[in-house]
């Protein structure tokens, strides 16, 4: 059922735009395409992949349609919405569907239409950029 998966796209979309109009709209918009579609949506995970895909897209036509606005951030606290957010999209989106949405890298690969290598280093090099963000040492380092 197509609106039990409507909080979970919400959810996404807030994370990634930080904006709740704006993920609203991309939500608005990504079930107006999925109605277009056709497709019957269940509660199984090939159903949650396919909208997350249609969500996807929709999120890249918005990027790229507008320019980029980025918030600067005002304090000097260790905001982890706000370092999440200055992540780039490409690790942004990978690291947002694996934590937040609990999708296995095949999952994100599918969804993002990339290669399951693509979505592990993304996730590293998003891991490693907020850890440093953070100032925690990664497991195993010595210094």
């Amino acid at each position: 059922m197509l609106a039990r998966l409507v909080p979970r796209l919400r959810r996404y979309a807030r994370a990634l735009l930080r904006s709740p109009q704006s993920a609203d709209e991309v939500v608005l918009e990504t079930l107006e395409r999925a109605a277009r579609e056709g497709h019957s949506y269940g509660d199984d995970r090939g159903s949650r992949t396919r909208l997350f895909t249609l969500m996807h897209a929709v999120y890249r036509d918005r990027l790229h349609g507008a320019a980029s606005e980025r918030e600067a951030g005002s304090s000097g606290e260790h905001d982890f919405e706000r370092l999440i957010a200055l992540l780039p999209p490409e690790q942004r989106e990978v690291f947002l569907l694996v934590t937040l949405e609990e999708m296995s890298y095949e999952e994100v690969a599918k969804t993002l239409g990339i290669p399951a290598g693509t979505v592990m280093s993304r996730l590293s090099r998003a891991r490693e950029r907020l850890r440093t963000a953070l100032g925690v040492p990664a497991v195993g380092r010595s210094d």
